[in-house]
């Protein structure tokens, strides 16, 4: 920057001293004015600025993400399909009437207390 006879040295963006204080200077303005980038640069740069995270708030981001949600919901038909199967194998070992007849979930749990009851009662004769 060229500065013309009539500025003097109270204009000049910070006061004269040695070059390497002068570089120091730049680059932290370069820095502060430079946009984030899309590296992992920024995002450690933003980590540091930022205050550090409780864990509740790591868990929350963590399950904010569309990979996390996607195995979320995997597991979760995962846990509903093996709880069907062991339905449907409880099912078959219990006595009814009509045998193909469809039963609600809460219909053969109460079945099959009636059916252990009933086989103690048979057992203990």
């Amino acid at each position: 920057m060229m500065l013309s006879p009539d500025h003097s040295d109270s204009d000049l963006l910070w006061p004269q001293s040695d070059p390497e204080t002068l570089l120091n200077v730049i680059k932290v303005e370069r820095v502060a004015d430079k946009p984030p980038e899309a590296g992992a640069d920024s995002k450690a740069r933003l980590r540091s600025l930022a205050p550090p995270l409780t864990r509740e708030e790591k868990r929350r981001r963590r399950r904010a993400t569309a990979k996390y949600r996607l195995a979320h919901a995997m597991r979760e038909r995962i846990r509903v399909e093996a709880f069907n199967v062991a339905f449907a194998e409880l099912r078959k070992l219990l006595p009814t009437l009509p045998p193909d007849k469809k039963l609600s979930k809460i219909e053969i749990l109460r079945l099959a207390i009636c059916y252990i009851s009933y086989l103690n009662h048979v057992l203990d004769v």
